[in-house]
């Protein structure tokens, strides 16, 4: 990975603010945990892709289930980030998702 680490860890921290259900402020923890997604070579659009997704399942979450709480936390999406390294998810679902999830997101000047 060739991004400057900083660079990288204040993308993370935009995708993350600007997503519906996530803090106004990132915490040390989330920057911390950034750098870490860094240090592990983790790209960016498998990061962009994790939230998108993860943002999906918990839209597509049955209306009778319980509500979930706010997500407190970046660590809140370490799950899928996993899982989409693993498995990659293709371009044209990725773009699908950007499509259904960032409708939603807050207003934000920083894009997916």
């Amino acid at each position: 990975m060739q991004e400057d680490p900083q660079a990288y860890v204040q993308a993370v921290l935009n995708l993350y603010l600007q997503l519906p259900g996530t803090p106004n402020r990132f915490s040390r923890l989330d920057r911390r945990f950034a750098l870490q997604l860094y240090q592990r070579e983790v790209p960016l659009s498998v990061v962009e892709a994790a939230l998108l997704l993860a943002l999906a399942r918990r839209a597509a979450r049955s209306p009778q289930a319980p509500p979930l709480g706010p997500i407190r936390s970046l660590h809140y999406f370490l799950p899928v980030i996993e899982e989409i390294c693993q498995r990659p998810v293709p371009t044209s679902y990725l773009l699908y998702l950007r499509k259904k999830v960032l409708p939603c997101a807050k207003a934000s000047p920083s894009a997916l």
